[in-house]
């Protein structure tokens, strides 16, 4: 299934039914009067968060949406039937903006929370809600309020507790299969990765959800490589981990790439927790482990993890120091 993060639609809520001029007319009743009956009222628009969808990819095919009107009013004091609401169901972490994508309208973060984004119109009343003692048939009505409509955008932001990051060709598509059930692609190359990946870990009888997100390159604020239109995804995430390629000649600049797109970024992902670890050590010497963790150490003052996802070296340690602020049993810092 294709990943699709953002999309465009429409929500009109139903109009309500027209209140009916009707006269009451049968035999032997001289004086019937009116009984013609209100108008129903239109559907309301209602979203619903819904944890078994990932993606807003059903939006591409499907843009309008539309509740149903109401009923017109009819004789004998019958009230129209009022229209179904129509219920949009997203994913959890889906936010709906305005059409000018600026302003939030809703936020979704709990399953099955619910929202009724759009009030249908009222029905119209009949003539028969006009009789009064000094005008005993009235032939006035009137027509079923409309409903609201708007053009709205849905941005969608993944549920996660632990957000991947690092350079293309870091190692966090195979770190995520390695450790959970997810199954991203995973290559030689740069930019393997093309669109978000969740995956859930198991360790010490619990469990968290990680998120590995595309690579970031230098300029990618800027829209270089895939940009960072993803990093949306980590933003709800309580803790980072930054993979750092233990193969690359230069670990440090790799690190302040990645904190710099971070930063430029916004949003607050840089003030986040960050758990360091350098990656593919089982194609390393002793000495350049030694070497480059404690270059990276001395620089940012917090502890560098030595992992392999070929050898699982070092993965049970990083798990459960990130379970420790998923769960907050240990009140570290980084």
């Amino acid at each position: 299934m294709k990943f699709l993060d953002e999309a465009k639609i429409f929500v009109k809520s139903g109009d309500g039914g027209a209140g009916c001029v009707s006269f009451r007319r049968e035999k032997f009743i001289e004086f019937g009067g009116p009984d013609g009956g209100n108008g129903g009222k239109g559907g309301d628009i209602i979203f619903e968060a819904v944890s078994n969808l990932n993606t807003l990819i059903d939006f591409r095919y499907h843009q309008h949406f539309k509740a149903e009107k109401g009923q017109h009013g009819m004789g004998e004091s019958r009230t129209g039937t009022s229209g179904k609401n129509l219920i949009i169901r997203v994913p959890v972490g889906t936010q709906i903006y305005a059409e000018d994508k600026e302003t939030l309208l809703a936020d979704f973060i709990e399953d099955h929370e619910t929202l009724v984004f759009l009030k249908g119109g009222d029905g119209g009343l009949g003539n028969e809600r006009f009789k009064s003692s000094t005008n005993r048939s009235p032939r006035k009505s009137t027509p079923g309020w409309s409903g609201e409509e708007l053009w709205v955008w849905l941005r969608l932001k993944l549920i996660a507790d632990v957000g991947v990051v690092g350079q293309p060709n870091a190692g966090k598509s195979t770190f995520l299969s390695v450790v959970s059930r997810a199954k991203p692609k995973i290559a030689d190359y740069p930019f393997t990765t093309l669109s978000p990946n969740l995956g859930v870990v198991y360790i010490h009888d619990k469990e968290f959800v990680m998120a590995d997100v595309p690579g970031l390159i230098r300029g990618a604020h800027e829209g270089v490589g895939l940009g960072t239109r993803f990093l949306g995804h980590v933003e709800r995430c309580k803790v980072l981990l930054h993979l750092i390629d233990g193969t690359l000649e230069d670990v440090v600049r790799a690190y302040h790439t990645i904190r710099y797109e971070l930063e430029k970024y916004g949003h607050g992902i840089s003030e986040k927790p960050e758990v360091l670890a350098l990656t593919k050590c089982d194609a390393l010497t002793n000495e350049e482990i030694a070497e480059k963790s404690d270059i990276l150490a001395k620089l940012t003052g917090k502890k560098v993890f030595i992992i392999s996802s070929i050898s699982h070296q070092g993965i049970p340690t990083v798990l459960a120091h990130l379970l420790s602020y998923v769960s907050n049993l240990e009140n570290e810092s980084l």
